[in-house]
């Protein structure tokens, strides 16, 4: 027989079959003959598990979980025909007390995960405190200490705690549960994570529905209203809505047999009084699944209460030592850890101290180089300082020398003022002379008009008269008045002659007179010309020198009521008005104070009497722009 025969002979006597556990799957190669003890023991042995009587291989048939036989081949019950053939690996028992009953630490383990499992999937109902307490030492479990260095929030976000319906039975968020979960994991530092799931599942061994089976069961044949429960305890009849508190229930101690017969199952107590209790199930099938579930529980039952066997002992002996060898050695790791923590906490305060050095050394580097930069700017400065000391050395000199050529020069400017203030008195006393003139004047004018006009009235008097003796006398004799009207044209001609006489006369005076006075105008404008030109001069060396100049209050008034008196007293006939000139203040050029001039009005005669009009030649207006001069 060859060698490719004898392969194709032996995968023919092989199935596969897929395990899948709670934290892990594994596939199998098994024979066609092997019972379910062969896989089940296969199985237990890559676990390295030896408790194994809390555990089970279970498929679905016909849409119920079943529970694989271990004295009945594999191929011979109702597996599900595929490849590979899928069994879950579970805890078919539960442990009265997990602290007595479980020693392997995988044993624990398998539990741990298949509560927690039952719990979040809402299998066993748990209270919200009860909840967050589990989820904390699950948490332990997995991440170990609480480090606020590494634990930061929001690190369980991805986790599943928590049953949805205490999810929803409060109005809180997700970070408020994660708050909470961390307050409590942060309590259970330096627990190790066998110790962390043993403390889980002793609180979950007290919830009312760990570890047990539920059936729908009925009375009656038809109905099915009731729920039988089937745990390590014994069997507990509930009604559909209430899954807690059962209505009644039988121990195992108190049950003396069970017995099932097509779809009725039936419990015979121990007590012969007692009732038996008889229940109805809608499948066969369920009420073999639930007679063996009850035998091999009423089994593990009474194992448990006999004396270990040497096997038992042992496994209990090598439990306890490795107990206590993981204990000495987590005590171990904790103290390496703890001093580790210490190390490290003693390598961050040397690195803190350190950076701090370091920063002081750096601080005291740059100070240092702050300084020198100081100490550099500071000797620049004092190198400015002494320079600019030589400086206001030298102007101090230079100013000294300017203060005595300013004192000089205000020397020289009082000097100069008092010929100035000399000048002006000399000026107003033209101004006031001039006046003067211009009055008398003025009324001489006033005198040659009433002259005139007395020549006037007689020339009007004169023709009036020569009307009248015209009319009146009577017309004479050619010849007579002829003669008459001669002697009386030589008395009009020699009337008209004298008349023209005195008016030439009176209007070469005129005339001889008004060039006198352009002529004294005329010098008295030029006198003031150069005064004003004077009196810019010594502005402009004022504003030079920059030195103010004082003029005496005293001045002020003496020649200021001088000159208002000189002005105000004039005979109030005079048609002329004379603006005084104040030579106290000095303004700039576009706030000079116009000096208006009199005006006098000179009326001339006429040059016949014929009906020639009256020419009448006007002065003409002088105004002097007078400098005022403020000192």
């Amino acid at each position: 027989m060859s060698i490719r025969s004898l392969r194709r002979k032996q995968q023919q006597k092989v199935f596969k079959v897929k395990i899948l556990t709670m934290e892990s799957e594994m596939e199998l190669n098994c024979e066609m003959n092997w019972k379910g003890k062969d896989l089940f023991d296969l199985v237990c042995k890559h676990l390295v598990l030896k408790e194994t009587w809390f555990f089970g291989l279970q498929y679905v048939a016909s849409g119920v979980d079943t529970w694989l036989k271990v004295d009945k081949k594999i191929l011979q019950q109702d597996v599900p025909k595929e490849d590979p053939v899928k069994f879950r690996f579970l805890a078919k028992f539960y442990p009265e007390n997990v602290s007595e009953e479980l020693f392997q630490d995988i044993t624990q383990h398998l539990f741990f995960l298949q509560v927690k499992k039952q719990i979040l999937d809402e299998e066993i109902i748990c209270s919200p405190e009860a909840s967050v307490l589990l989820a904390s030492y699950a948490v332990q479990a997995k991440y170990g200490d609480y480090s606020p260095n590494i634990h930061q929030p929001g690190f369980l976000s991805q986790e599943e705690l928590l049953p949805k319906r205490v999810l929803q039975q409060y109005q809180m968020t997700s970070e408020m549960w994660q708050d909470k979960i961390t307050a409590w994991y942060a309590e259970h530092r330096g627990i190790a994570r066998d110790e962390a799931e043993m403390n889980y599942l002793k609180i979950a061994q007290d919830l009312d529905m760990y570890g047990v089976n539920y059936f729908p069961i009925s009375q009656t044949k038809n109905d099915s209203d009731m729920l039988l429960g089937v745990d390590a305890k014994g069997v507990h009849i509930y009604s559909r809505s209430n899954k807690i508190s059962p209505l009644n229930s039988f121990k195992w101690g108190d049950i003396r047999n069970i017995s099932y017969n097509s779809k009725k199952l039936k419990f015979t107590p121990v007590d012969k009084k007692a009732e038996t209790f008889k229940f109805y199930s809608k499948e066969q099938t369920v009420n073999k699944l639930i007679w063996h579930l009850c035998i091999e529980n009423h089994n593990l039952f009474l194992t448990k209460r006999k004396v270990d066997s040497i096997e038992m002992q042992q496994i209990k002996m090598q439990a306890k030592e490795e107990k206590a060898r993981k204990k000495k050695e987590h005590q171990r790791l904790v103290m390496e850890k703890q001093l580790r923590e210490e190390a490290e906490r003693a390598k961050e305060d040397l690195e803190r101290r350190l950076f701090q050095v370091e920063e002081e050394a750096r601080q005291a580097n740059e100070a240092l180089l702050r300084s020198n930069e100081t100490a550099e700017l500071l000797a620049e400065k004092v190198q400015i300082a002494e320079d600019e000391a030589k400086l206001l050395a030298q102007d101090a000199v230079e100013a000294r020398q300017e203060l005595q050529r300013l004192e000089l020069a205000v020397l020289k400017s009082k000097d100069e003022m008092r010929m100035m203030e000399k000048k002006m008195r000399e000026s107003d006393m033209i101004t006031m002379k001039l006046l003067q003139e211009s009055d008398r004047r003025a009324k001489e004018a006033e005198l040659l008009e009433q002259d005139l006009q007395k020549a006037r009235e007689a020339e009007r008097i004169a023709k009036q008269r020569l009307l009248e003796l015209g009319t009146i006398c009577q017309p004479l004799p050619t010849k007579v008045l002829q003669q008459d009207s001669s002697e009386n044209g030589y008395d009009n001609k020699t009337l008209r002659k004298d008349v023209d006489t005195e008016y030439k006369r009176l209007s070469l005076e005129i005339e001889r007179e008004r060039i006198d006075y352009l002529d004294k105008s005329k010098r008295l404008e030029n006198q003031l010309n150069d005064l004003k030109l004077e009196i810019q001069a010594l502005k402009q060396e004022d504003q030079h020198m920059k030195t103010p100049c004082l003029l005496n209050g005293h001045l002020r008034s003496k020649y200021k009521d001088t000159f208002m008196k000189q002005t105000y007293q004039r005979e109030p006939a005079s048609p002329y008005y004379i603006s005084p000139v104040d030579t106290i203040r000095s303004f700039t050029h576009s706030d000079r104070v116009s000096y208006n001039a009199p005006v006098r009005m000179v009326h001339t005669l006429p040059s016949n009497i014929n009906g020639r009009e009256n020419q009448q030649n006007a002065r003409k207006v002088e105004k002097c722009d007078l400098d005022v001069i403020y000192i």
